[in-house]
């Protein structure tokens, strides 16, 4: 069975160095004027070739009834990718245990790993749950403490935004959101549904009545559990404490990546890995020039404030559509500062000195690399761009058979 830290060939820096594996985070985003047809056409025809430029693994999110993201179903869209790669590792990021029981999710990654043993990955991840009908405000999560906006290792971490659960708005949304999927479960203890995956997988698991339950997709079956988490809370420390790796949501939250983080490690104990590793995810954007790429970029602000609002991510606005940065109200600009100022964006070369301060500061063994832009041809020239900057064996060879050709 393959393991999280199992030894590939490092990525190569221009003197000879090393740097970590790079990863991607597919939401398969749905540009304006597209469908979501086109969209997870797109995010597999884009695992494949990342299969190909070197990059470790490819994580699909879940997304439930948002306009622009089509990932609704990350066991299926990593089955499709797994079916067309043959290097690439495959997976969630992850499967959220609001809406799906551990064992279901464990099954649907076993039969994926079946066919695929050793590249596959099941991230687990808790979500927002919003309080019953009638419930005081008191009942939703309490905001996340404020913390400054401050520079660490060259690593600018942004103020902790102006989000609150509380607000009776987001939370009549969210559950009018609940309703409508219709999937909605109350997820148990996590630490106790990540360890029946665990028991499942060495056919251990027996309940508290004593029964035995085996499941043939997901005994012995070669995937990784993972988890993922947003804060230095419960879930990073269940994760260290399991000796799970972890997947720390820089690109959702940046403001707590740190805590997360330390959190994790100060928690871990060997179990099923023998020392801590973390991935970081960072959202990116590279091209030919930073002018090119802050182009790109501009309709980041709409389509994030459309997610802050809890309203579900619109359709991805085409470049130059969209209310520009500086005339955005200021109370907007605050709730979506700490996420624009801490997507990468640029040249490759402005994009790797970035990567190389987010790396430095975590202390990441991987980075994982979620792009967004209107035209898909955009993203996967950006990934394109990343993997030869960064020097990823197989895009850096595939440039040198080009430029020779």
């Amino acid at each position: 069975m393959t393991t999280a830290t199992e030894s590939r060939p490092a990525a190569q820096d221009q003197v000879g160095g090393t740097r970590v594996p790079l990863s991607i985070l597919d939401l398969a985003t749905v540009s304006e004027g597209s469908t979501g047809a086109d969209a997870i056409r797109a995010s597999v025809d884009l695992a494949v070739q990342a299969d190909g430029w070197g990059y470790r693994r490819v994580w699909y999110a879940e997304h439930h009834l948002s306009p622009g993201v089509a990932s609704a179903s990350p066991a299926v869209l990593a089955a499709l990718a797994a079916s067309r790669t043959s290097r690439i590792r495959v997976g969630s990021g992850a499967v959220l245990l609001s809406t799906t029981s551990p064992v279901i999710a464990a099954e649907q990654f076993g039969t994926i790993a079946a066919l695929h043993p050793g590249r596959v990955d099941l991230g687990l991840g808790r979500a927002f749950v919003p309080p019953p009908a009638g419930a005081t405000p008191a009942a939703a999560p309490a905001p996340v403490p404020a913390t400054p906006a401050r520079v660490v290792d060259g690593l600018h971490v942004p103020a902790t935004p102006p989000f609150d659960f509380r607000s009776a708005n987001l939370r009549e949304r969210f559950a009018a959101h609940a309703q409508a999927l219709g999937a909605n479960r109350t997820p148990g203890d996590f630490r106790a549904e990540l360890e029946l995956v665990l028991r499942l997988q060495a056919s251990e698991h027996v309940d508290t009545a004593g029964t035995s339950f085996v499941s043939p997709p997901v005994h012995d079956a070669a995937f990784d559990l993972w988890v993922l988490a947003s804060s230095g809370g419960d879930s990073a420390r269940v994760a260290g404490a399991l000796g799970l790796p972890l997947a720390a949501n820089f690109h959702v939250s940046p403001s707590t990546v740190l805590e997360t983080v330390a959190s994790y490690r100060e928690a871990f104990r060997p179990g099923v890995l023998a020392a801590p590793y973390v991935v970081v995810s960072v959202d990116v954007l590279a091209a030919a020039t930073d002018a090119e790429a802050e182009r790109l970029a501009d309709p980041h602000a709409a389509w994030v404030w459309s997610i802050r609002k809890g309203t579900g991510a619109i359709a991805y606005p085409r470049p130059g559509t969209t209310t520009p940065w500086e005339e955005r109200p200021d109370d907007e600009r605050e709730l979506l500062l700490d996420r624009i100022s801490s997507r990468v964006v640029g040249s490759p070369a402005t994009v790797v000195e970035r990567l190389e301060a987010l790396q430095r500061a975590t202390g990441a063994d991987e980075l994982l690399v979620t792009t967004s832009t209107h035209d898909k041809a955009d993203t996967v020239r950006s990934f394109e761009l990343l993997a030869e900057a960064w020097g990823l064996a197989s895009a850096t060879s595939a440039s040198a058979r080009a430029a020779t050709a």
